[in-house]
């Protein structure tokens, strides 16, 4: 029976470069949280909309960068099953449309 590891429906003896890529995706993630907690700390202080509109800019641009990462995780996963199953096209076009809807 194959297990999986939480992260997407793929096999665990699949997912060697996926922790690392998992990995990398929840650091910034929470990097980002705490970008969040310091622009409510900014907005309850009273700094300059300007000053936080530029954190939000970063946070925005943080999370666009996670979500790009964790994207490519997937596009590596399809070819790499590719070799097994046959079904990179499959997989590619399913990525595709989810950076469509979501990018």
């Amino acid at each position: 029976m194959t297990q999986y590891d939480g992260f997407s429906q793929t096999p665990r003896h699949a997912s060697l470069p996926r922790n690392e890529s998992q990995r990398d995706v929840v650091n910034r993630l929470k990097r980002i949280e705490g970008q969040i907690r310091g622009l409510i700390d900014m907005v309850q202080t009273e700094r300059s909309c300007e000053e936080v509109a530029q954190q939000m800019a970063a946070a925005r641009k943080a999370m666009d960068k996670a979500f790009y990462r964790m994207m490519a995780c997937s596009l590596m996963e399809a070819v790499a099953e590719s070799a097994v199953e046959g079904s990179a096209m499959r997989d590619v076009e399913r990525s595709t449309r989810i950076l469509e809807k979501y990018a």
